[in-house]
Parts: structure tokens; sequence; C-alpha cells
């Protein structure tokens, strides 16, 4: 099963290729799913923003903590 981040990017790049018909379609259904109540009102860089941390962490570029380590750490920080 593909992950979000290869789906992501296979849309991204379809999207480059894909038709007037095609645009006109994936528009509609982002104009319905943002009439949703629902619709998170997150902004665009911040998904950018986690999906560069995600890559840096699945590349060992960045390190990750369990939630004990990360109390332990802020009430020494405290200190």
């Amino acid at each position: 099963m593909a992950s979000t981040l290869e789906i992501r990017k296979r849309i991204y790049d379809f999207i480059d290729i894909a038709d007037e018909r095609i645009l006109r379609i994936i528009n509609r259904i982002i104009e319905v799913k943002e009439q949703e109540d629902d619709y998170p009102a997150i902004p665009d860089w911040h998904y950018d923003e986690i999906n560069e941390r995600r890559e840096k962490y699945l590349s060992g570029e960045s390190k990750s903590y369990t939630w004990e380590k990360v109390k332990e750490k802020a009430k020494s920080a405290l200190k």
C-alpha cells in the first residue's frame, strides 16, 4: 500500500500533465470538501512543514523521542 507521501507525489505529477477536464473535476472535489463543516482550517504550509520533518526523520537526519523522554527533558529544563 502506498504511503500518503507517495500518493501526494503521484497526484502532483499527474496534475502537471492533466487536461482541463480532469483539473475541473479535481477542483470541484476540493470545493465540495472545503464546504464541509469538518474541513480543516490548517494552512498548506503547515502540511509542507510536517512532510519535510517526516522525510528528515525517515532519512535519519533528525531524531525523535518517546513521550516519556520529552517529559523528562522538559522537567530537567525547568530545574
